[in-house]
């Protein structure tokens, strides 16, 4: 009986290009090790990866450059050696969990978020520092110093600017859109000047290209082994967490009418739950040896 083949459940190229070593270290983390305190030995992170078709020297590499940026901390268990998720790693996976498992979106009625903030031209870093951070929560350029995002995700904005130390250039208000006429074409077209609505839209159906036909042959009863429930979710999850932290969030009614990331997120809510058990297994395995 035929099985999913190596190619269908690797984790390799996503709709944002092709998916880094680093960016799989970071999900299995995410995953895995929480439940165990946050540690996990190198030689289980070497076999998982080597499942992901990451060579061990290229693990260790990016061990130690997520080391260097304090993402993770160097730990011996029992005689292992390991690592082990600092404290704000721990946080900002924490934090991330809403997005990714329970990505909300947002009502036309309850309104939106707007940080106003001004940056020096002599701390140029800490501009840019703030610019990458609203783009990764899913805010839209209003004007330079003006950016928007639905209302919900205000406490986010707000944790984002404690923890980079950028309060002190920013402003958060919450705000109604007030159209001259009232019309919620109006508001759909600044939408699409706040935010790229149309590239948003071609990474979702590149998400549902690459992974919407191993999901059909999973739901038609193909036999999926643990190991291959292992790398089909953490290609997923890597590319639909990238996804998410792109994606604003706003009322769908503002969104364009084939709009494809109401399948995307159907999509991963699927094989969520069709993988995540199997993957789990292999990775208790490859733990226990």
């Amino acid at each position: 009986m035929n099985t999913v083949s190596a190619e269908e459940s690797g984790a390799g190229r996503g709709p944002l290009g092709k998916v880094q070593p680093r960016q799989l270290i970071v999900t299995v983390y995410g995953l895995y090790a929480r439940d165990t305190d946050g540690w996990m030995s190198v030689a289980s992170l070497i076999q998982l990866l080597a499942d992901l078709d990451v060579e061990a020297q290229t693990v260790r590499s990016c061990v130690s450059r997520l080391k260097r940026a304090g993402l993770l901390e160097a730990q011996s268990v029992s005689g292992a050696a390991g690592y082990r998720i600092s404290p704000e790693t721990e946080r900002i996976l924490r934090d991330g969990d809403p997005r990714i498992f329970a990505a909300r979106r947002a009502t036309v009625d309850e309104g939106w978020v707007l940080v106003v903030f001004s940056v020096p031209e002599s701390e140029r870093a800490r501009r840019h520092t703030l610019r990458t951070q609203l783009t990764r929560l899913g805010f839209g350029s209003v004007s330079a110093g003006v950016w928007i995002a639905p209302g919900h995700v205000h406490d986010e904005a707000e944790s984002m600017l404690a923890r980079h130390g950028l309060r002190s250039y920013a402003d958060l208000f919450r705000a109604d859109y007030l159209s001259a006429g009232g019309d919620a074409d109006e508001l759909a077209a600044k939408v699409r000047s706040w935010w790229d609505t149309d590239r948003l839209q071609r990474l979702y159906v590149e998400f549902l290209a690459a992974h919407r036909p191993v999901a059909d042959r999973i739901a038609n009863g193909v036999p999926v082994t643990d190991r291959q429930a292992f790398t089909t979710y953490i290609g997923v999850l890597t590319d639909w967490r990238r996804l998410v932290y792109l994606d604003p969030g706003v009322a769908r009614e503002l969104l364009p009418g084939e709009w494809s990331g109401t399948h995307a997120s159907e999509l991963f809510d699927e094989m969520h739950a069709r993988l995540a058990g199997p993957a789990r297994r292999h990775v208790e395995r490859v733990r226990a040896r």
